[in-house]
């Protein structure tokens, strides 16, 4: 009998959930609208913004087949009453703090589901996600850059999200500051 995903050790899951890249897919851009949608209607009365992140919604990179949804709320709204909400619409509880709490769903006991999403709830404003995705998707150079930095690190930390992430942040870092720059206050 196979172990619960919760009763998992961080290495197990990573060897279930291995980094995987993939040729960009257009089914991308329908998923996550789709998944907008369903989103915008359980979290209905609450004044959400919700963007397309991650490497999905780059154009034309390889990227891990993981669909990035970020939702940012208002700043009087109380972060654990919506993740209540989004725990009640399927999505599992990864990780929480006090003004940012992520989520998946699509992972199964057997492996990933054919659909896979992370969702990152946030305060309005903490967003440097779409500012990095507006400058790649502008920069197309740029984000070939970004998707041969992922295809050297893709072999050498299958099994490791976290090295896998710290890897690619100094680059994330530089282009997100200087997505800023360009946007300023944009969003």
């Amino acid at each position: 009998m196979s172990k619960k995903l919760s009763e998992m050790t961080l290495e197990e899951l990573w060897q279930l959930f291995p980094i995987f890249l993939v040729e960009h897919d257009n089914r991308w851009r329908v998923w996550y609208n789709e998944e907008c949608q369903r989103i915008h209607d359980f979290l209905a009365g609450i004044d959400v913004r919700i963007s397309h992140i991650g490497s999905t919604a780059i154009e034309n990179i390889w990227a891990k087949p993981i669909i990035d949804i970020l939702v940012e709320i208002p700043l009087q709204e109380d972060i654990f009453n919506v993740k209540e909400l989004i725990v009640q619409n399927g999505y599992l509880c990864m990780s929480e703090s006090e003004r940012k709490i992520s989520f998946n769903r699509g992972y199964t006991e057997n492996g990933f589901a054919e659909k896979v999403f992370h969702l990152h709830l946030r305060y309005s404003g903490d967003n440097d996600e779409v500012y990095f995705r507006d400058y790649l998707n502008d920069n197309p150079t740029i984000a070939k850059e970004y998707e041969k930095l992922k295809l050297w690190l893709w072999k050498a930390y299958e099994h490791d999200r976290d090295g896998y992430t710290d890897a690619k942040h100094e680059f994330v870092c530089e282009y997100t500051k200087k997505a800023r720059e360009t946007y300023k206050d944009k969003y």
